[in-house]
């Protein structure tokens, strides 16, 4: 089971009156099969926060260390850029509210493109997975001809694609209108527990938050 563990991280900021501590102190781990939800309103520190736990920001306080599933240990908040860069490739997944899906790739390249990275495969295994999201028929397409429900399938299917140990949501649902809101964390919920990962969602929609094993509330 892998794990990652949040011990007080914090980064800080200097917003012009003075040094401000994001996000509030606070301690919690994720787990594989379980979904962790960071809660608060926006400038709360969610998206800061994630960012800490993926190592794209370097903590000023606390520690983000992660235990693979073969009892390997990572220390995030202290690892060189070269550790924090293989990890991010090899063990996340990220869905981003405004889906980052590249635009000069074809939404089967674009899922193409993690699994390359960690040597995992190809397309027959970037078609399947657009499968279970119910999209292969779009596969041949460019992402600016897809609906915005649709992007944040082909986003999902990315992040899954090379079977990481924690998928990273940011607003995964802040773009959408409300039945594609709800189609999107549906499907969400229900792949990455068929892959068996943990996920962690940032969200301002307390709908969303009670939908997860444990609600982190930032303030």
């Amino acid at each position: 089971m892998a794990t990652l563990e949040v011990r007080r991280t914090v980064k800080h900021f200097d917003d012009g009156r003075g040094r401000r501590r994001v996000p509030a102190p606070v301690e919690f781990a994720v787990e594989s099969r379980r979904a962790t939800a960071l809660w608060g309103p926006s400038g709360s520190g969610k998206s800061t926060l994630l960012n800490l736990m993926a190592g794209i920001l370097v903590p000023d306080e606390g520690t983000v260390v992660f235990h693979d599933a073969n009892g390997g240990t990572l220390d995030v908040s202290s690892a060189s850029e070269r550790q924090r860069v293989r990890f991010r490739r090899r063990h996340l997944g990220f869905i981003f509210q405004f889906f980052n899906l590249v635009p000069t790739l074809t939404v089967a390249e674009n899922v193409i493109l993690p699994l390359e990275l960690n040597r995992l495969g190809g397309r027959s295994q970037a078609l399947a997975r657009l499968d279970t999201l119910g999209i292969a028929n779009c596969a041949d397409r460019f992402p600016e001809t897809l609906s915005g429900g649709e992007q944040q399938r082909v986003a999902i299917a990315r992040a899954l694609a090379h079977e990481p140990a924690i998928v990273l949501a940011d607003e995964p649902t802040g773009n959408l209108d409300g039945d594609n809101a709800e189609l999107v964390t549906d499907l969400l919920w229900r792949e990455t527990d068929r892959a068996q990962c943990a996920l962690v969602v940032a969200t301002h929609n307390r709908s969303i938050a009670d939908r997860a094993d444990e609600v982190i509330a930032l303030a």
